[in-house]
């Protein structure tokens, strides 16, 4: 089972999701979207909330609203972290998530702890978990048809990109090839009007 929460700081509305529990938080980690962005509590178990960006979009252009929504969510949903003031909250994308074989369920690592961005709460505000809470639904998606239903879209698309990249490539040699032969025919004409000294139809007089 899936949770959804909407936050509507910002216009279209975002979308926050969460595990039930470990073995929910596991099947996220395998199948998240490379468009993922994942929050934790540092160091504290805590859920696992995932924020989906629109293709295009980076970490650095979530809105700090959205961000502070995203804070008070994980910190509300850590049972030690929410009776903790001053904590931190650790984000990153999907795809810096490390997992190996002799981690524990639900656990994860980082590829680069540079890519790992961190910021400090200060403590749980109500109005906002409250505000969350009350668009809180639920669901049972299948992980692994919805990333491969990603992969297959991503896979189309690059195809027309490409189709489209060579379409391009094709129309650059036609013109490139045009503009030359229209120069090499401007040449030749001026060439045709040239005159020179030696015989060009006319009585001259010869000196010996």
């Amino acid at each position: 089972m899936v949770f959804y929460f909407t936050s509507n700081v910002v216009n279209p509305p975002v979308t926050f999701f969460m595990g039930l529990d470990k073995y929910e938080n596991e099947e996220l980690i395998k199948w998240g979207w490379p468009e993922d962005v994942w929050f934790h509590v540092d160091k504290i178990s805590s859920a696992h909330v995932y924020l989906r960006l629109q293709k295009g979009q980076t970490i650095d252009d979530i809105p700090s609203s959205v961000l502070d929504d995203a804070c008070q969510l994980v910190k509300a949903n850590s049972i030690q972290g929410n009776k903790i003031n001053n904590l931190d909250i650790v984000y990153t994308m999907w795809e810096n998530l490390k997992k190996t074989a002799g981690m524990d369920v639900g656990h994860v690592a980082f590829h680069r702890d540079k890519d790992v961005r961190k910021i400090r709460v200060e403590k749980r505000i109500n109005d906002v978990v409250n505000r969350l809470n009350k668009t809180k639904t639920e669901a049972h998606p299948d992980f692994r048809a919805e990333r491969e239903a990603r992969d297959a879209v991503e896979r189309e698309d690059n195809k027309r990109q490409l189709q489209l990249q060579k379409e391009r490539e094709k129309e650059e040699i036609r013109r490139k090839k045009e503009e030359a032969e229209l120069r090499s025919y401007t040449s030749l004409m001026k060439s045709d009007k040239m005159t020179s000294n030696y015989d060009d139809g006319n009585d001259s007089d010869e000196f010996m």
